[in-house]
């Protein structure tokens, strides 16, 4: 059986990518307490941590700070992720998917992230809540944990 306790985790970043180790670090720590299988630890850390260097990478323009907040929950269920930031529109979701069929060279740069998250997560959905001024982003990642 997977961790059957409920739990909720939180960390806000600095929109760095030096922060990825320390989220790394909280993610880590986050699946071995809800005791996750190996594999499924992993998979669910390389979908989490993409959603996340793209919003660090790419949700605030350049030279301008920001935060992402990353919240984990689990009901020993599913997992949760819910990833935060008030940096421009922006939904992952309505991205084409890439074509995989043309070769590296003939593919246009990037889309393989959400890619990658789609395939390893269950349900991914994003929301822009509040004002464009004012709002945020909302993406939700779900992953059925047995």
């Amino acid at each position: 059986m997977q961790g059957s306790n409920n739990m909720s985790e939180t960390l806000v970043l600095k929109n760095d990518v030096k922060e990825v180790a320390r989220f790394s670090a909280f993610m880590k720590s986050v699946l071995e307490k809800l005791n996750i299988e190996k594999s499924l630890a992993r998979q669910l850390r390389l979908a989490v941590e993409e959603a996340v260097v793209n919003v660090i990478d790419y949700a605030y323009p350049a030279g301008q700070e920001g935060t992402v907040e990353v919240q984990i929950m689990s009901d020993g269920m599913t997992l949760k992720a819910i990833i935060i930031d008030s940096g421009v529109a922006f939904d992952p979701t309505l991205n084409d998917r890439p074509d995989t069929t043309l070769s590296a060279e003939d593919r246009p740069i990037g889309g393989l992230g959400i890619l990658l998250v789609r395939e390893l997560m269950d349900t991914i959905n994003y929301e822009r809540v509040g004002s464009d001024d004012s709002g945020h982003n909302v993406l939700t990642l779900i992953k059925k944990l047995n």
